[in-house]
């Protein structure tokens, strides 16, 4: 039973444990969910090689397209008018919310297989540049309507808060797909592990079905909306007619949606760029691939292996931020915003620290690859760039400002692509590189600016920057040579030794950022 004596501290504080809960939850299933994703990215590496990998990895622009269609800005719209209901009590209108979203994401969801499906080779040939894209672009079309349910049932529990389902879900898919990839691979090569690109979108199907089962039948056995709020359902509350809830899920869907399909048409541009300007480099169209593929197959998931902690923040920022902001709370969205920043930046400069020391052995001895392992000490500069805008984009979107992050993303993707256009043709590999770094440093830069506009909020430069930057130099100075001296001296795995100095690279850190106060119990309450 909802407490009417609940005093605004008590309330404050009750948001704020849901905050740090959720943010647990869907970090430790990111975490386990993207363990499983690079271990399954190391074994298709291994078995379809980096050619193969590199078609595989072409046809992820057409999915990125396509979702961005039917669920991007749905589910995003879900989140924040479930969030925004829940603010003011009203739980009336929050199942008929999920329902139209349904409905609107999983027509759309159709129209994308149909169009897809039968234009398969016309976008292989035509768009991707590799006509051996088809056949999996065909098996891939079927994925689009299980995927949308799956998106809008997650946006609904995001906006209530309710971070558990979602996150299974996720994980769940990610079993499913490994677990029928390694069996199917097993079965047809009569004992012998034999992968192909339609194998591992086949893969995808498999998990997607899987996930949309299980998300849908949770709805049967969790709470109502209106027994989560903790003063109880406003008994003045109305219910919104069809046609507003529509009007309402449209006015935020459509322009995201809008906004996010043009920068996944420039993404896809940026991919299908990268091995036509290689090859203009010299290189020849297997070579191409095979260096798309390690770079986009292998070193680019590692770098962005420790955003499931960040992404789990960024998902819970969107509604608690809607939520404050419907509720006039000037200081919940503030002190959100710094201390959402402050980790951002934090967890960006370890893992930077982590990859310009092992990157190289990461590489070789993980991935089974020198070439991986250059790119990551190349691209450790990416990460507290990458990290802090995905979470800048979060509190913009929260705040109702979507066509912000769209133009900030517009700039940054033209850049990438002027610059991939210029420097690889002449620079090669590296020419990407270079594009990539200046292409996020202008998004970051361009999205702080935005927030620091719109939001209040105290920024502790030594906290947030010199603190972490100078203990993460010291950490790397220090367990860098004892790495390479140990390496020496011992006959441990390799593999198990860096491992174990990247953990304690992290622990070290983390132990010296709660001794110099860095970090502080008081960031939480």
């Amino acid at each position: 039973m909802a407490d009417n004596n609940l005093t605004p501290e008590q309330l404050h504080l009750a948001k704020r444990n849901n905050i740090v809960k959720g943010t647990m939850i869907l970090t430790l299933a990111g975490f386990i969910t993207r363990v499983i994703g690079f271990f399954y990215k190391i074994f298709l590496s291994n078995t379809m090689g980096a050619e193969l990998l590199g078609i595989y990895q072409l046809i992820f622009p057409v999915y990125g397209i396509a979702f961005t269609v039917y669920a991007t800005g749905i589910q995003t719209s879900l989140s924040r008018l479930v969030a925004a209901e829940l603010g003011k009590r009203n739980d009336k209108n929050i199942s008929r919310i999920l329902r139209t979203g349904l409905v609107l994401s999983v027509s759309l969801a159709l129209l994308m297989s149909i169009l897809v499906y039968w234009g398969a080779d016309y976008i292989a040939w035509r768009f991707l540049l590799e006509e051996r894209c088809a056949k999996s672009l065909r098996i891939l079309a079927f994925v689009f309507p299980f995927c949308g349910i799956t998106s809008c049932i997650n946006g609904y529990y995001y906006g209530l808060k309710k971070t558990a389902i979602p996150a299974s879900t996720q994980l769940l898919e990610q079993i499913v797909r490994v677990i029928a990839v390694y069996a199917i691979a097993l079965l047809a090569g009569n004992g012998e592990l034999s992968v192909t690109c339609e194998l591992a979108v086949l893969g995808i199907l498999f998990g997607e079905i899987a996930s949309c089962l299980y998300n849908f039948l949770s709805l049967f056995f969790t709470k109502s909306p209106g027994k989560l709020l903790v003063l109880g359902p406003d008994p003045n509350a109305k219910m919104s007619g069809k046609k507003q809830v529509t009007k309402e899920i449209l006015h935020v869907s459509v322009p995201l949606s809008a906004n996010r399909l043009l920068i996944n048409i420039l993404h896809s541009i940026e991919t299908v760029l990268i091995p036509t300007m290689l090859r203009r480099f010299g290189l020849t169209t297997s070579q191409a691939l095979s260096t798309y593929g390690v770079l986009n197959g292998m070193s680019i998931p590692f770098i962005m292996f420790p955003t499931a902690l960040i992404n789990a923040l960024a998902v819970l920022l969107l509604p608690t931020i809607s939520e404050a902001q419907a509720l006039n709370n000037e200081r919940m969205i503030g002190k959100t915003t710094a201390i959402a920043i402050k980790y951002s930046l934090i967890i960006g400069i370890i893992s930077t620290g982590i990859f310009i020391n092992f990157g190289k052995d990461l590489g070789t001895l993980v991935l089974h690859n020198e070439e991986a392992g250059t790119f990551l000490v190349v691209l450790a500069w990416l990460c507290p760039l990458i990290y802090l805008s995905t979470t800048l984009s979060s509190i913009i979107n929260g705040l109702g400002k979507p066509r912000i992050t769209f133009i900030n993303s517009i700039i940054g993707s033209i850049s990438k692509i002027l610059l991939i256009i210029f420097l690889i043709p002449s620079r090669g590999i590296s020419g990407y590189l270079i594009a990539l770094l200046i292409g996020q440093l202008i998004i970051t830069f361009l999205d702080s600016i935005a927030v620091g506009r719109y939001v209040r909020f105290s920024f502790n430069a030594t906290d947030n920057l010199v603190k972490p930057g100078m203990i993460t130099a010291f950490s790397g100075f220090l367990l860098k040579e004892s790495y390479e001296y140990i390496k020496k001296m011992t006959q441990t795995s390799e593999v198990v030794l860096i491992l174990t100095f990247c953990i304690l690279f992290c622990a070290i850190c983390i132990g010296l950022l709660i001794i110099t106060h860095a970090i502080s119990k008081k960031d939480f309450k």
